[in-house]
């Protein structure tokens, strides 16, 4: 796998889990620990995101 595409493998799953966030949060029997825990999901695939775009810029 390249870098580009895992790059684009990881904006995409970050992009899903956002999606699935909001739509939890509108769920009005929602599991704030599930959210919070996908929450740090996203944050630590947008660090991964930077680290590797950093690397190849």
């Amino acid at each position: 796998m390249t870098m580009t595409s895992h790059l684009s493998e990881l904006r995409k799953k970050h992009r899903v889990l956002s999606e699935t966030i909001e739509r939890e949060q509108r769920h009005p029997a929602s599991d704030d620990l599930t959210i919070k825990r996908m929450k740090l999901q996203k944050l630590q695939l947008k660090q991964e995101i930077e680290k590797l775009a950093e690397a190849t810029a």
